[in-house]
């Protein structure tokens, strides 16, 4: 990749940084900052790639926040008091957790749809594998803190 290249990757990398850092709590942004870096390296994504990647991965993970939150608040929210639900109370929750298993499942497949049209299926093979390393570096470092604090 060209000088220019690298820049305007840089230049992306940076305004999708900024746009992505005014949502959300303050250590989400540096935890969404290091993966759009990671993911980006990883990847290998050129300029024009870039530009059209992230868009659409961040719509998606947009999409997978909305159905989280909403499986926390309808869901795990009510399992706090699992003891005092009835059979009947925890047959409706549990349909309400498949509906949102399978709505997840839609929109992954969607995506995996979506993306294989602005990058090519090798490099969504990457990217695949690249969200899976950083997972785990992330849940590394955090046990890792918890034991040094400890």
């Amino acid at each position: 990749m060209n000088n220019f290249g690298k820049i305007w990757v840089f230049t992306l990398l940076f305004l999708t940084v900024a746009v992505m850092s005014g949502q959300g709590r303050p250590g989400m942004d540096k935890i969404k900052s290091l993966k759009v870096a990671f993911i980006t390296e990883r990847v290998g994504l050129s300029s024009q790639e870039a530009t059209m990647f992230w868009p659409v991965y961040n719509e998606h993970e947009q999409a997978l926040a909305q159905i989280r939150r909403k499986e926390r608040v309808d869901i795990r929210s009510k399992m706090a008091d699992f003891d005092n639900l009835s059979e009947n109370e925890a047959s409706k929750l549990l349909d309400q957790l498949i509906g949102l298993e399978r709505e997840k499942q839609e929109l992954n497949i969607l995506f995996l749809s979506n993306i294989r049209e602005v990058i090519s299926p090798k490099k969504t093979f990457l990217l695949i594998k690249a969200e899976e390393d950083f997972k785990k570096r992330l849940l590394k470092q955090i046990q890792q803190r918890r034991q040094g604090g400890r």
